[in-house]
């Protein structure tokens, strides 16, 4: 069965910093371009960052120099690491996975599994 499991959320104050990872089972997760996606509260998912299978990766402009992907495939696991967090980066934090090596988009519907997500709370 195919899964992938978010954790590292939580609750911090504006400036601090948070690690997401990803554990992805049921599938070589080294096939698939995998992403980051977010939905505030009353918002639509957006696209953080997105990192194909051989480690090349996009940002969403307003996170780039604070966000990093980065992926362990022989562990399965994706991660992002959220520096320098405004309130406005609280989300619910999903990660997804695109059945192609090379597709790198901030684009929701261009993936084609997703995790539960995890809640991120930046308060000021």
């Amino acid at each position: 069965q195919v899964q992938l499991v978010e954790s590292g959320g939580g609750s911090v104050q504006a400036g601090g910093s948070l690690r997401l990872s990803c554990a992805a089972s049921g599938y070589t997760a080294s096939r698939y371009s995998m992403g980051w996606f977010r939905q505030p509260p009353g918002k639509e998912r957006e696209g953080v960052a997105a990192i194909t299978s051989g480690g090349v990766p996009a940002y969403l402009n307003s996170v780039k120099g604070r966000f990093t992907i980065s992926r362990d495939n022989a562990k399965n696991e994706l991660y992002l690491q959220m520096n320098s967090l405004k309130p406005e980066d609280t989300a619910i934090y999903v990660c997804a996975a695109a059945d192609s090596r090379y597709l790198l988009s901030l684009r929701p519907e261009q993936y084609n599994i997703w995790g539960q997500g995890t809640q991120v709370t930046v308060s000021s």
